[in-house]
């Protein structure tokens, strides 16, 4: 029940500050954007490292006390932090909204939700069944967990490296070079042997995780209106159906291999390059 609770405490809070993150980011709303979502994939990083070595030092019942990080931090936002202005939808309900914010964009804004979903299954799957591939390949669970952390790792410096090109040249080409090398760099991450499967993973989760703040960025573009509405799409909805067909790719996995059933989604971003290509030009 209480995780259940988190869950929903966190489904809350990226959507409406994701809206929030336009209003104060000028010129570099791509960059900013990349910012905010590099705190949430470091924390997926190093989280894991971080709580279980409290958890080994003081045990279980210390786990409580971390809260207080998080409260610290909430209090010292909400001093700092300028109230948002309201985006005005209060009395227009949710079908209203849909229908004022993506009556002439739901087009485009549906294009980018499929891309973002294509490449959250691609992630979701990779980060689930890669250590299970590993292990099966006689590499340790450390070396699992630690598969886990180089990829979301990886994946922090490519976000704010795209956010600080997307400025610049526009989102549209980042997605593009981003989509085309992933398939090859995440076939060759399964073939390679030894501890070269580390450099491979790194290169995967740069490419893999690189354009998760482009596309909330590019659609808020697109809603003004609705920022938080949008967000909540290509956050939470994309990566939501991402993680709910990992059961089906485990599926597909016994009745097959680990290896081949990977070897078949590393194809699926290739999927999304006619739809990049319809997406919206957006100037630096």
């Amino acid at each position: 029940m209480f995780i259940g609770l988190g869950s929903i405490g966190s489904s809350l809070f990226h959507p409406s500050v994701a809206g929030m993150v336009p209003l104060y980011a000028g010129t570099r709303k791509s960059f900013s954007m990349s910012v905010f979502n590099t705190g949430g994939t470091l924390a997926f990083a190093v989280g894991p490292f971080c709580i279980t070595t409290i958890v080994s030092l003081w045990g279980l019942g210390a786990m409580p006390a971390t809260m207080a990080f998080g409260l610290l931090v909430l209090l010292y936002l909400w001093h700092i932090v300028p109230a948002p202005q309201s985006e005005g939808m209060a009395d227009t309900g949710f079908i209203g909204t849909l229908k004022n914010q993506f009556g002439k964009v739901w087009r485009a804004i549906f294009l980018i939700w499929l891309v973002m979903v294509l490449r959250a299954i691609v992630g979701q799957s990779f980060m689930t069944f890669m250590p299970v591939l590993l292990v099966k390949r006689g590499y340790s669970l450390v070396s699992g967990g630690a598969m886990i952390t180089l990829f979301t790792l990886a994946g922090t410096i490519s976000g704010l490296l795209s956010g600080y090109l997307a400025d610049r040249v526009g989102s549209r080409p980042i997605f593009l070079l981003a989509h085309l090398l992933m398939t090859p760099v995440l076939l060759g991450m399964l073939a390679l042997p030894g501890s070269w499967v580390y450099a491979g993973i790194a290169a995967a989760g740069f490419f893999v995780l690189a354009t998760l703040p482009l596309g909330v960025t590019l659609a808020q573009d697109l809603a003004p209106g609705g920022r938080s509405m949008v967000s909540s799409l290509m956050m939470g909805l994309a990566y939501g159906l991402g993680g709910a067909v990992a059961p089906i790719v485990g599926k597909l996995a016994d009745i097959t291999s680990v290896e081949t059933v990977l070897q078949g989604v590393a194809f699926l971003p290739l999927l999304a390059i006619p739809l990049i290509f319809c997406f919206p030009k957006r100037t630096a």
